[in-house]
C-alpha cells in the first residue's frame, strides 16, 4: 500500500537532511571573543585614558566534561577559518535538530497506520533476519 502524501513528503525531507548533512564541512562548538588588554606599563600607549588597548587577541572558548577550555586563536587566517567553522556547527545543530523533528513525525504517522500494513512489515524482517 502507498504511503500517505504527508509521509512521503517528510520522507523526502529526511533525505535531503541526510545529504546535507553529508556535506558537513570543519566545524567545533565554541565562542569566538576578540579581547583587547593593557599591559600594565605606566608610559605604553594603552595607558592613556580612553585607549582601547593591545589587540585583539583571540580566545575561543567551549564546555567540555563540565569545564571550559579555552584555545588561544592566531590572528589572521586562523580566525576567519574558525569562524567559518563554528558556523558549520551551528548549522550541523539546526539540520540535526530539523532531522529529529521529522523523523520524530515519520515514527507518528507510521505508529497511526493500519496494524495490517505493520505486520505484513514485520513478517517480512523475520524472514529475512531468520536466512541470515
Amino acid at each position: 500500500m502507498s504511503n500517505s502524501p504527508d509521509l512521503d513528503a517528510l520522507l523526502l525531507k529526511r533525505d535531503q537532511l541526510k545529504s546535507q548533512l553529508v556535506a558537513i564541512g570543519d566545524l567545533r562548538p565554541g565562542s569566538l571573543v576578540a579581547r583587547f588588554r593593557k599591559c600594565g606599563k605606566p608610559s605604553c600607549r594603552c595607558a592613556k585614558k580612553g585607549a582601547p588597548g593591545h589587540g585583539p587577541s583571540y580566545s575561543l572558548t567551549h564546555a567540555a566534561a563540565g569545564k571550559t577550555v579555552t584555545r588561544i586563536i592566531p590572528s589572521g587566517p586562523a580566525v576567519d577559518r574558525t569562524r567559518q567553522q563554528l558556523d558549520e556547527y551551528r548549522r550541523f545543530r539546526q539540520l540535526v535538530q530539523q532531522l529529529i523533528s521529522v523523523s520524530e513525525q515519520i515514527c507518528d504517522r507510521q505508529l497511526r497506520q493500519p496494524q495490517a500494513e505493520n505486520e505484513g512489515v514485520k513478517k517480512n524482517r523475520a524472514r529475512r533476519s531468520a536466512r541470515r
